[in-house]
């Protein structure tokens, strides 16, 4: 599996932002706060107006997060070295993750505390990232509702060991094949959660019961297919298997057209079902476009700036909208007044996440990330080619959620 070079891939790092940003809309949009009582988040006095972006942006928090899933998996497995031991991947990984979660949830805990919070059996499985194997809403969308798709991150750290030893014994020409079954999942999980899970009672923040929307979009083992396809999306890719015509531009227009299908196919079908392709080869096609040299304009200094600080904005903006919303009391306003706001909510999460890169991430991942017994001086290798790791020490050119 090991190629002859590997990219560092800065312009999957600028995409990453774009990512957190349609998570970003997607909650500033909303109609029914995921925090109790449910006000609606949605700034826009004008009906009309309200109801034309929250449609518009309808679909965007889910493409955001089906996104970092395929993402993790092509990272990962990018950048896996052989011979790593498994308790080195996941010191890596817990350094990466716990430090910001436990801030974020620390201040949610604080802030959200009357609303969401009336037992440790609420807060306690938020804080050790479990809470998504609960199907009781008060659970799995406790303290810091952003925080549930870091239930599905951890259990992807904790597996992949396991799941990279197969995955590099598929030979080249079937990785296809097993993409194509990847996706296939992502339907079965949904006709599982339409079919098979109760419809009721519904649930307060959509159109389905609480348990079909716990199985179908939080539920862990369901996310599962999007990470595994993103490991062999990366196998493709390093495999010199990416067709060349699929580029960056064509991947764009799968995406809006996966963007366009979620609006007319069932409603669960627009979690991962409706972009799942669309994602995955616009993630290939930017992996590919690096590998090749040809520039793009999400590798420029500012884009690999966002892109890293995307992972702190991401878990950030969940408390800025719905906090900062609340103390306004449901007031809407005018056009301008509304755009105002998203733009304070959007400077304000842009600021928090910079702060928990700055302060909390990398100063975490440099003291904590490496064991002892890894920072012993090993004896020189032989000169081999560079190759990316997910989490280098100072500039991190492609770091996955």
């Amino acid at each position: 599996m090991t190629p002859p070079r590997k990219s560092k891939l800065p312009s999957l790092t600028g995409l990453r932002f774009f990512a957190a940003l349609s998570v970003f809309f997607f909650h500033s949009s909303l109609s029914n706060s995921p925090i109790p009582p449910n006000d609606p988040i949605n700034p826009f006095a004008d009906p009309g107006i309200a109801g034309a972006y929250e449609k518009a942006l309808l679909n965007a928090g889910y493409i955001g997060v089906s996104f970092f899933f395929v993402l993790s998996g092509f990272v990962l497995a990018w950048s896996a070295r052989p011979g790593q031991s498994a308790r080195a991947f996941w010191r890596r990984r817990m350094t990466k993750i716990f430090p910001n979660h436990l801030v974020v949830f620390a201040v949610s805990l604080v802030l959200f505390a009357g609303a969401t919070i009336t037992s440790v059996g609420q807060w306690l499985p938020n804080m050790l990232l479990v809470h998504t194997f609960f199907p009781q809403p008060e659970i799995n969308l406790s303290v810091s509702p952003p925080s549930w798709s870091l239930g599905s991150e951890l259990l992807f750290y904790l597996l992949f060991p396991l799941l990279i030893v197969p995955v590099r014994k598929i030979r080249d020409g079937a990785l296809w094949a097993w993409a194509a079954v990847m996706v296939a999942g992502t339907v079965a999980v949904q006709l599982v959660s339409t079919h098979l899970v109760p419809d009721t009672p519904k649930s307060a923040i959509t159109p389905i019961s609480d348990l079909q929307f716990w199985f179908g979009y939080l539920f862990p083992p369901g996310r599962l297919f999007e990470f595994v396809l993103g490991i062999l999306l990366a196998r493709i890719v390093l495999a010199g298997r990416w067709p060349r015509r699929i580029g960056i531009g064509w991947s764009l227009v799968l995406c809006a057209a996966g963007y366009a299908a979620g609006f007319v196919v069932p409603f669960p079908y627009t979690f991962v079902v409706a972009t799942i392709v669309p994602i995955g080869a616009l993630i290939a096609a930017v992996a590919a476009a690096d590998v090749a040299g040809r520039r793009t304009r999400l590798r420029g200094r500012v884009m690999v700036w966002l892109g890293e600080v995307s992972f702190g904005f991401y878990l950030v903006q969940g408390v800025s909208i719905f906090y900062l919303r609340s103390l306004l009391d449901g007031a809407t306003y005018g056009v301008p007044g509304a755009v105002l706001l998203i733009v304070g909510f959007f400077g304000t999460s842009l600021l928090g996440g910079w702060l928990l890169y700055r302060f909390v991430e990398m100063p975490a991942m440099r003291r904590l990330s490496v064991g002892r017994a890894e920072a012993r001086p090993a004896p020189p290798d032989p000169p081999a080619p560079a190759v990316a790791d997910a989490e280098p020490a100072g500039q991190a050119p492609l770091r996955s959620l």
